[in-house]
């Protein structure tokens, strides 16, 4: 890897692919956010890191900020992608997919319906699978969010985030990077729609050891009182369309407006991953306010997965 950093922890190499949050180690985590600024504050020093490395980009989900800051990073880097967008493992198995695949590039970024669909990849593919998006997981975005709050802050330990809203992918991924950082983490979401059990149970065992404290409530209000930051997402994701006049009149309570902003400290920002339905979960005042940093989180997508890709394909 060009201008590789000191002490670079290695990859495991039975957890080369990032399926979840938790293929990375904590120290893996710790050392993607340093690299993740080097990346950032030097770009020159990286612009041919991955000469002559292709990687294939495979799109079930239309997406922005996902596929272009991926194909920007892996040319920024001095390498190339191919991209396809439509179901996976419907015209042929999904084994055959990956074993083609594994010949032609060198590592595969999938973003997709179905964990399982993740998971599979991985388990036929010899190069290295990253998910970009699955049912239950966004590791990519949680890796972004966390290294914007670390720009924000100057620190990490000790943060309070409040995720208001559907107890989903993004927050079960940022959940898990927060406990692993000592950043407490709070979820207020309507009941029944909380995050899964499993997720909870391994944030709350990781927060035994680094002090983060991880907390479910039904009231948003609750939740902001002392927060740091306050993060929300979209109320119906892409697969939940026939629920979404449902979880409209669900989630009206969980709207991150004017009121719910001022209801915590004068300094919390205002978090979104995009792409946001203004008027629904979030006010355009607030997605447009001072506090907001939702087009950082969006910039900062491109350097988190360049610090990403150097730890995986070098």
């Amino acid at each position: 890897m060009t201008a590789a950093l000191s002490s670079t922890p290695v990859w495991k190499a039975q957890t080369r692919d990032l399926t979840t949050d938790l293929d990375l180690t904590r120290d893996e985590l710790s050392y993607l956010l340093e690299l993740t600024g080097k990346v950032k504050s030097a770009p020159a020093r990286y612009m041919k890191a991955l000469a002559s490395r292709y990687l294939t980009l495979l799109f079930e989900k239309p997406s922005l900020r996902t596929r272009l800051t991926f194909e920007l990073a892996i040319k920024q880097l001095g390498g190339d992608c191919v991209v396809s967008v439509g179901p996976i493992g419907d015209r042929e198995p999904l084994p055959d997919v990956a074993r083609n695949l594994e010949r032609w590039t060198n590592g595969i970024v999938a973003r997709v319906f179905s964990q399982e669909t993740i998971e599979e990849l991985a388990h036929w593919s010899s190069v290295p699978v990253i998910n970009a998006l699955s049912d239950l997981y966004h590791p990519c975005q949680a890796l972004a969010d966390v290294f914007t709050l670390k720009e924000k802050f100057n620190t990490l330990k000790g943060l309070k985030v409040a995720f208001v809203g559907d107890g989903n992918n993004v927050a079960h991924s940022l959940m898990l990077c927060c406990s692993r950082l000592g950043i407490d983490f709070t979820v207020a979401c309507p009941a029944g729609y909380e995050p899964r059990d499993f997720i909870v149970e391994q944030s709350r065992a990781f927060g035994t050891s680094t002090g983060a404290a991880i907390t479910m409530t039904n009231d948003p209000y609750v939740a902001v009182r002392s927060a740091d930051v306050v993060y929300t997402d979209v109320w119906a994701s892409m697969g939940q369309e026939s629920e979404a006049s449902t979880r409209r009149q669900i989630f009206e309570p969980f709207q991150v407006n004017e009121a719910l902003l001022a209801a915590g400290p004068q300094h919390m920002v205002f978090m979104h991953c995009l792409p946001a339905k203004r008027g629904q979960e979030v006010t355009d005042g607030v997605a447009e306010s001072q506090n907001s940093v939702i087009f950082d989180q969006a910039e900062n997508r491109l350097h988190a997965q360049k610090a990403l890709l150097l730890m995986m394909l070098d």
